[in-house]
């Protein structure tokens, strides 16, 4: 992990030209890219203190070729580290299956297909005070498996107030995203977070969002619907909640509206 992460930071080190050259990109069709702020830029709300570099995983020798060249050690290094992290994630989700009664194999197969990586670099900001790395969302996918490094920023909301997560040295941080959140009928819940800037470090943080196929069909597990558990969330393909997620800026307060059933 240290030596993916130290590749990161190195890319975003390289000179502009060279980034800008190989991957910055307005287009929303490139699947690897580096974009300011977030991919609704001409649109959003909020402008966002950070880039962000992102592209597909798998299936790696489909993808690989479109990943970035440099630093030469990339590909090699990322490469690595997410066939690590795709082992942890599917471990995790066998472990949430038993749990929920629903079998350990049930997120096999076409719920996990696909891995993307985000790679969030947050430069120092001038005044913190007036924008977010992040604003506050919960994650669209299955779930997300985050290497956060050793600065601070990440935060959680609970109670009423944002909490912070501070890191630990190689320690990995497991958002549960909306999909779980449907499949489990609502036992489990999103973690609604942010990320806040700093005047003085630079951040650079590494998620694998471990996601359905387009086409894969969501629903509420049968297992956990009974008389007195009744589904809360009609089904939908995936592609489906992901189109309504970014035209509603992934706003927690609205996202889910129209996947629920009315009691």
């Amino acid at each position: 992990m240290n030596d993916t992460m130290d590749v990161f930071k190195e890319f975003f080190e390289l000179p502009l030209e060279e980034k800008r050259a190989s991957i910055y990109s307005d287009d929303p069709n490139k699947v690897c890219k580096v974009v300011h702020s977030s991919v609704n830029y001409d649109w959003e709300e909020v402008h966002l203190w950070r880039d962000f570099l992102r592209h597909p995983c798998e299936p790696l020798d489909k993808f690989m070729p479109i990943w970035p060249r440099k630093p030469i050690k990339y590909r090699e290094h990322v490469s690595k580290c997410f066939t690590q992290v795709k082992k942890v994630a599917l471990d995790i989700l066998e472990l949430i299956g038993e749990g929920l009664g629903i079998g350990s194999e049930y997120f096999n197969d076409e719920l996990s297909k696909e891995t993307d990586i985000f790679v969030n670099h947050y430069p120092p900001c001038p005044d913190p005070s007036l924008t977010l790395g992040i604003t506050k969302h919960s994650d669209p996918q299955l779930i997300t498996i985050l290497l956060q490094g050793d600065v601070s920023g990440l935060q959680v909301f609970k109670d009423g107030e944002w909490i912070g997560v501070e890191p630990i040295s190689n320690g990995l941080v497991v958002n549960i995203g909306y999909q779980l959140r449907i499949i489990s009928n609502g036992k489990l819940k999103c973690a609604e977070h942010r990320v806040v800037t700093n005047s003085s470090t630079v951040r650079t943080t590494i998620g694998f969002f471990i996601t359905p196929s387009p086409d894969c069909y969501i629903e509420p597990a049968g297992a956990l619907i009974n008389a007195s558990n009744p589904r809360l969330y009609r089904g939908f393909r995936y592609e489906e909640f992901r189109a309504n997620y970014f035209k509603k800026q992934g706003k927690t307060e609205v996202v889910l509206e129209p996947f629920k059933i009315e009691s």
